[in-house]
């Protein structure tokens, strides 16, 4: 990636809609700046350089009329009549000379033009004073007998539609501004919609009855696909469902003639060995079915507290186990879950962890986007190399030394099978969350559940 690559991934908006909206507002500025100068430089400067044409020739005039009626009714006449019609005020003073100390520096566009009107016109040394009174252009010329005081309205040497025309300018970029606004919103909105529904879907949250398609015509085809999408999810799911609803009939049907028979028979160690590998067959068939439907995807998500859930599961592992289980964090943290499997889901965690453990800790934190549920142990655990390997199906760790580094009882997932972790990260993942290995500060494993708020 190039410097200039990252400085615009820097300055450029991440959001569609701030992309949208740069995309409407950026050539509105460059077309208002652009029509802004030309206007400043053509325009605005051919109206002020005419007025102060106007006014200088007017001024001329008045020059004249002195020099040529020096005193006297006539010229009195004369200054009355010029003062009424170019609506300047004209002020003689007899004897007076200008202080000689030079033209003042020009900084303003009225100045500038002024100042070359009258050298134009006048001919006559002359102070320009355009700043002092924001009402009057006050000029001081300087005549043979005298120095003739003028002040001119500067209605006579600027132009409202200048600042009409900035104005007409800025108030249409503004409400075209606005209904781009308007209009990105609603069809972000559309686009938003789309995106909760998605994740909801994801999440196992399949509430769709308020949304409906809306918004452009694509954005109105992708919700229509993702309808249709929802809908072919559904029959796969169901179709599935029914099909291991049968396996698990057909299987399930001789495992319990064959403990039927094997109860018939007088107690012996050869029917101990029988019954103890029906009843391996029996778990082994639950896990795999298990694992092949989906842990608790048919169940629907409801909100629960998961505080009162992570309690009722320790309260039984606490039964059924003398190794010392804490648990500490919120006692309230309200979530969109599937009960019965992150019972499932939470129980096989603990079950694993207290039977390679002598002290357990369960500790619920919730935060703004997701609730995370920790389950230390100070058991031997898994090598930190292998813990990809430990959520593989029927991966069973069994076999390997477990290191004092970090550790746990999840090694052996399902007894016999190696569906525990698996399973886990099943259904955490059809809750829209993650299931993650960490080092635990008990020194063994810390077992991570991610759930989403």
């Amino acid at each position: 990636m190039t410097p200039v690559d990252r400085i615009l991934r820097t300055i450029l908006p991440r959001s569609l809609y701030g992309r949208s909206f740069l995309m409407i507002v950026a050539p509105l500025v460059v077309l208002l700046g652009l029509s802004t100068y030309l206007f400043y430089n053509r325009h605005w400067d051919n109206v002020t350089r005419h007025m102060t044409l106007a006014v200088a020739g007017d001024i001329a005039l008045t020059v004249e009329v002195l020099r040529n009626y020096p005193e006297g009714e006539e010229r009195d006449r004369l200054l009355r009549l010029i003062q009424v019609y170019t609506d300047i005020r004209f002020d003689f003073r007899p004897g007076e000379i200008l202080p000689n100390t030079g033209r003042r520096t020009v900084n303003t566009l009225l100045e500038r033009m002024m100042t070359s009107a009258l050298d134009s016109r006048v001919y006559r040394p002359f102070v320009l004073d355009a700043v002092s009174d924001e009402n009057w252009v006050i000029i001081d010329v300087q005549l043979q007998d005298g120095v003739l005081g003028v002040k001119v309205p500067r209605k006579r040497v600027t132009s409202a539609t200048t600042y009409i025309f900035i104005m007409w300018l800025i108030g249409i970029s503004l409400m075209l501004m606005i209904v781009a606004m308007i209009f990105l919103r609603n069809q972000m909105r559309s686009l938003r919609r789309l995106a909760s529904a998605a994740d909801n879907l994801g999440k196992g949250r399949d509430d769709l009855a308020g949304f409906k398609p809306s918004g452009a015509t694509e954005v109105r085809q992708v919700a229509h696909a993702f309808i249709r999408m929802r809908d072919r999810i559904h029959r796969q799911v169901n179709q599935r469902t029914e099909m291991l609803a049968g396996v698990s009939h057909d299987l399930r049907t001789p495992l319990t003639r064959m403990k039927l028979q094997l109860a018939l028979m007088p107690p012996s160690p050869d029917v101990a060995e029988l019954e103890a590998d029906v009843e391996e067959m029996t778990r082994m068939v639950e896990g795999y079915l298990a694992f092949a439907r989906g842990e608790g995807a048919e169940e629907p998500a409801v909100l629960a507290d998961l505080a009162q859930l992570v309690q009722q599961v320790v309260f039984r592992a606490r039964g059924l186990s003398d190794a010392r289980i804490d648990l500490k964090g919120a006692d309230h943290a309200m979530v969109l879950v599937r009960t019965q499997a992150f019972r499932r889901c939470l129980g096989n965690v603990i079950d694993n962890a207290i039977r390679h453990a002598d002290r357990v800790e369960v500790t619920i934190l919730p935060g703004r986007q997701s609730i995370q549920v920790l389950i230390d142990d100070d058991g031997p655990g898994i090598p930190a190399d292998l813990r990809v390997e430990a959520f593989r199906p029927f991966r069973r760790l069994d076999d390997v030394e477990p290191t004092a580094e970090a550790g746990t009882g999840l090694a052996s997932g399902i007894t016999g099978v190696g569906l525990g972790l698996a399973i886990a990260r099943d259904v955490m993942r059809g809750h829209g969350g993650d299931i993650r290995l960490e080092d635990s500060p008990l020194g063994g494993l810390r077992v991570v559940l991610d759930l989403p708020v």
